[in-house]
């Protein structure tokens, strides 16, 4: 099969293709995706080494239940839960919570945001941003990044996280709310 059939097959061909034991489309289908779930993996973890391991987790264990896909949501959907529950799955693992820490206890600063220009107060904004949204709890959390950050409409979130509409936007809201007072705290300015 060349490159070009592979990449004119739709997420849906290629699950039932990976579920007939095609080690080709189960490829294709990692190729697609690797990137989006190590990047949820990390958003809820804050950490690369775990989300590396949640991502091959990830697609263990899209393999072994990729027959189960039945083409009711999009093959896109089907994975990012089964990517959410497999970080959900770490954390009741390990009784973690996500946080940004060395081994001698230090606080490192994201790559993303270590270039120092004129604009440092966005730097340091963002690194406030990044550390309040680690504090909030877990579900709120991830159901912020899944709306706010990844831009997901309610009805997807409930279905990613397994709960309804109502309380996606219920949990979105609590969210916001802590994120607010959590960055109202570190600068009275934005308590107005």
């Amino acid at each position: 099969m060349s490159a070009d059939v592979k990449a004119k097959k739709t997420d849906e061909e290629l699950a039932r293709l990976a579920a007939g034991g095609d080690a080709a489309a189960f490829g294709e289908i990692y190729e697609r995706y690797r990137r989006r779930v190590y990047a949820i993996a990390l958003r809820m973890t804050c950490n690369a080494a775990d989300a590396e391991d949640l991502t091959q987790d990830s697609f263990v264990s899209v393999l072994r239940w990729i027959g189960g896909f039945r083409g009711e949501a999009s093959f896109a959907s089907w994975l990012y839960r089964l990517a959410v529950n497999q970080v959900k799955m770490h954390f009741r693992r390990h009784k973690v919570r996500p946080e940004y820490q060395t081994g001698d206890g230090e606080i490192p600063e994201p790559e993303s945001v270590i270039t120092r220009h004129a604009g440092s107060e966005q730097v340091i904004d963002r690194l406030a941003l990044e550390e309040a949204v680690q504090r909030i709890p877990k579900g709120s959390r991830a159901i912020f990044i899944l709306h706010d950050v990844e831009g997901y409409e309610h009805k997807e979130v409930g279905r990613l996280m397994g709960c309804t509409e109502g309380t996606s936007k219920s949990q979105l809201h609590r969210a916001r709310a802590g994120l607010r007072k959590l960055l109202a705290a570190q600068s009275p300015a934005l308590q107005n």
